[in-house]
């Protein structure tokens, strides 16, 4: 949609970006003086495949301060964003004809890197009655001899959803009944939360060592760009994974590592305007939503997005273009309201599609009046 967006542009047409999973805000200026600064001081060689032993001290730091995890530098390896973090743990863990658990909706990547390795992902319905979250009861039902790993994300993205203390307990009991199974915790979107703390799963002991947490730099602290992601996992784990890497990319870029330890140790102020802003504009985005007839739309609860079903438009048309499917809509949006949004069905549910609210309040007025006008002429 993004590339479709810009072919748009390219032809003159003001196309508003509501598809993009990325913060429209800059990196903090502290952050930017640390990176200029690298360069001044010559981190410009090789760094260790798995991150500078200060960094990895620094999200060590940063995991005790903020989650009250203890983990040491041998649990952590630094990558070149998130998704190489992910992509290691998964190949990492699990090999052809294991299965592998993802809650839909879902991260399009996860199932992707799943059949990379070779094995089979076993997506597992979730619905907006429940929150899209995994109950113990459907975990239990469908884990067999073959689960070897469970995947997902609190913030999520699609759903925005977020899963409490509760609610992860009583998924790690299930998952302390059965020793061979791993669990990547996804938690890219953890400051951006809007009911409250953040709770990893990693805090349940008996489930500890089997729990790989993915996070980074991109979503937290405005650095896309700059590509760096981490795990904090078993120091076995953590050494596969470094072996992985070394044999495809190596180590993360050496600026950006240096600039990471300053966004890590420094105070979380920038990062806490930021998510303020989501917030004003999450409460605007459900207005505007309420205005909208036929979409039901769960509010999030964390990162920036919405996740509205929309198949009560499915079947109709504007006399030209007839809406079949969620792509189909994101298609007509795009083409004929010239907005963007991302289909339902890459994230495992075609009733939905994705808006992002990482834009201009502006941009997001003028887009979802460009959403309900085109909306409107569908009968």
């Amino acid at each position: 949609m993004a590339k479709l967006g810009r072919e748009l542009r390219a032809k003159g047409v003001d196309v508003i970006d509501l598809s993009l999973g990325e913060p429209d805000f800059n990196t903090p200026t502290h952050i930017k003086q640390a990176a200029k600064k690298a360069i001044d001081d010559n981190w410009s060689h090789y760094p260790p495949v798995a991150g500078y032993p200060d960094l990895r001290e620094a999200i060590c730091a940063k995991l005790k301060r903020d989650n009250d995890l203890d983990y040491k530098p041998e649990n952590i390896v630094v990558s070149t964003g998130a998704k190489q973090s992910l992509a290691n743990a998964v190949l990492a863990t699990v090999s052809e004809g294991d299965e592998v658990i993802i809650p839909t909706p879902y991260w399009v990547t996860y199932s992707e890197i799943v059949r990379l390795a070779e094995a089979t992902p076993k997506l597992i319905k979730t619905s907006v009655q429940t929150g899209y979250k995994l109950t113990p009861a459907e975990l239990k039902k469908n884990i067999t001899d073959k689960t070897r790993l469970f995947i997902f994300s609190s913030p999520c993205n699609p759903t925005s959803t977020v899963y409490t203390k509760q609610e992860l307990r009583a998924l790690a009991d299930v998952f302390a009944s059965h020793p061979k199974i791993f669990i990547i915790s996804d938690e890219i979107y953890e400051y951006i939360n809007f009911v409250g703390e953040h709770e990893s799963i990693a805090q349940f002991e008996e489930i500890k060592e089997r729990v790989i947490i993915i996070n980074g730099m991109s979503k937290g602290y405005a650095m896309t760009g700059y590509r760096l992601g981490y795990i904090a996992a078993n120091p076995s784990v953590a050494k596969a994974c470094e072996k992985l890497q070394g044999q495809i990319t190596s180590g993360a870029n050496a600026v950006t590592q240096r600039a990471a330890i300053t966004a890590l140790l420094s105070d979380l102020r920038p990062t806490q305007e930021m998510v303020k802003q989501f917030e004003l504009r999450r409460q605007r985005v459900m207005d505007l939503v309420e205005e909208i007839p036929g979409i039901e739309c769960a509010k999030p609860e964390g990162a920036f997005y919405i996740f509205p079903i929309i198949k009560s438009y499915f079947g109709k048309t504007d006399g030209e273009t007839t809406i079949h499917n969620s792509s189909d809509l994101t298609m007509y949006l795009l083409n004929k309201g010239h907005v963007s949004t991302v289909s339902g069905s890459a994230f495992g549910d075609d009733d939905c599609i994705r808006i992002s609210f990482a834009n201009s309040m502006e941009n997001i007025e003028k887009g979802f009046l460009r959403i309900k006008d085109a909306l409107a002429k569908l009968k």
